[in-house]
């Protein structure tokens, strides 16, 4: 008997039908805009050159009339671009690449975690199951200090490990924009878990020597959000500072937070998070605009703090013995997602189509009016965005995130490969994903990056960028020495 294949003719329908609905809502101006000016324009070819010459003459003006209006436009111009926030543009960015010599394969985590909890063999086993279905690769890297047995995590490592990194980064910026210290007028430097005396924005104008009058920030405590929370605050700085560069530096330092009990809440950490850093310069300068690759066009922060579950979900705190690590909820998951509820619900009017908010209002009416079951309908942002960053924070996070918003593989492979090749770096991870993208080749101009990630207290934060000119792939840069060997296949459960 012939095999009954399935009937697509329906899905097929269904598609093309949502196509058109799209396109005629989308364009429903232009639409009706069209039929409009071909009528003026028959009606104007019926009237002939003689009718439309004494229309013309028709029409009185008189010398105060005309300088009366012309005031009147100029003033109205003039209001409008000076209420006008001024563009931010992203003109390029920079990621620190690890060397070799730090690199943690799985053997190598494994091995120094028996040696250092060899009185608590189930802490062991707990870290190993966790690796193994974590999405991390064998090149992930951790500081020297931690290579150590035991770790030493001292303050003079630590403050090593931060030169290390944030100097990398933005030697490299430096190198690649061709920006001087005596450039920048803003500096806002975020690393939630070091917070040093001097601060670590201190040591970079110490590093630079940059102006005296330089406005620095240092932002501490704000979890793997708070890169995005930078770029917010350089772009209220430049929209009051006229002509100005702004040097954002997002890291993580990991050296004096490696934990070292026995709480297996707060083991995790210890299996996620990798050195990484990034240095990024914002501008408002109009000269900038051309070789700029990205425009700012939205930052939406989302805060749940004021719930006391949101707010201890990730909580930095001493165990039984005294040890101090950080905490992760077995809620974390849930909170997380009410969290990016609330922040689409929010970016969502701003950036989706008009097709989608209309079927969104739709489905709210239905539900609020006719039946409370109805299932609610997600919105489509794969009309909006052409590219997502979502916060390598770990694969089930990367999971949620590609399950509620409906994405594709293809749309979260960033996300995966960078949590693959450099780990939870934190409030760079997007920096990182951004440039695998770029390094695939497949930035175009016109093209729009959503940048997603969640950090402590607890938030949502979103960045949408623009994308200026088509980047060519970079020759440098974290992923020059690998891109090709990626997308990798990674397998639900590595055995070790």
């Amino acid at each position: 008997m012939p095999q009954i294949l399935p009937d697509f003719s329906s899905s097929v329908k269904l598609k093309y039908v949502k196509l058109g609905y799209q396109y005629l809502v989308n364009h429903i101006l232009y639409l009706l805009l069209i039929p409009v000016m071909v009528g003026i324009s028959i009606e104007v070819l019926r009237l002939g050159p003689d009718e439309i010459l004494n229309l013309w003459k028709s029409l009185h003006f008189d010398l105060v009339q005309i300088l009366c209006s012309s005031f009147f436009i100029i003033f109205i111009a003039t209001v409008y671009f000076m209420s006008k926030p001024r563009t931010i543009y992203l003109v390029d960015y920079a990621c620190y690449k690890p060397p070799v010599t730090c690199r943690v394969p799985f053997s190598t985590f494994m091995e120094h975690s028996r040696l250092i909890l060899k009185d608590n063999p189930k802490s062991v086993e707990f870290q190993m199951r966790i690796l193994e279905r974590s999405g991390l690769g064998e090149e992930t890297c951790l500081p020297p200090a931690i290579h150590y047995i035991p770790p030493k995590p001292t303050m003079e490592a630590a403050r090593g490990e931060a030169e290390l990194v944030i100097f990398s980064a933005v030697d490299s910026l430096f190198k690649t924009t061709g920006l001087k210290p005596k450039d920048i007028d803003i500096l806002i430097v975020n690393c939630s878990l070091f917070s040093p005396t001097p601060s670590l924005s201190a040591m970079i104008i110490n590093k630079y020597k940059l102006r005296s009058n330089i406005k620095s920030f240092n932002l501490s405590g704000m979890g793997c959000s708070a890169g995005l929370i930078s770029i917010d605050l350089a772009r209220d700085l430049l929209q009051v500072h006229p002509n100005s560069n702004a040097v954002v530096v997002s890291t993580e330092i990991i050296t004096p937070n490696y934990y070292q009990g026995k709480e297996r809440a707060m083991l995790l950490p210890n299996c996620l998070f990798r050195m990484g850093g990034a240095a990024i310069l914002l501008s408002n300068r109009r000269s900038q605009r051309w070789r700029a690759k990205y425009r700012l066009v939205h930052v939406v922060r989302t805060h749940k703090g004021a719930d006391d579950k949101a707010y201890r979900c990730v909580f930095e705190e001493e165990d039984k013995e005294g040890k101090v690590g950080i905490n992760l909820s077995k809620d974390l998951m849930a909170i997380a997602g009410e969290a990016l509820k609330s922040n689409i619900t929010t970016i969502g009017p701003l950036v989706l189509p008009a097709s989608e908010q209309i079927l969104f209002l739709f489905t709210l009416i239905g539900r609020k009016i006719f039946n409370p079951k109805w299932k609610p309908y997600i919105p489509d942002f794969k009309q909006a965005f052409e590219h997502f960053c979502i916060h390598a924070g770990g694969r089930a996070v990367i999971d949620e995130l590609q399950k509620n918003l409906q994405l594709s593989a293809e749309h979260v492979e960033a996300s995966r490969m960078t949590l693959h090749r450099f780990g939870n770096t934190s409030s760079s991870s997007l920096w990182y994903e951004l440039s695998y993208i770029e390094s695939k080749g497949r930035m175009k101009r016109g093209d729009r990056v959503w940048q997603i990630a969640f950090g402590s207290g607890f938030k949502c934060n979103s960045a949408v960028w623009k994308c200026n000119r088509t980047i060519k792939t970079p020759t440098d840069g974290p992923w020059a020495d690998c891109i090709d060997r990626y997308p990798v296949h990674i397998p639900e459960v590595v055995k070790l």
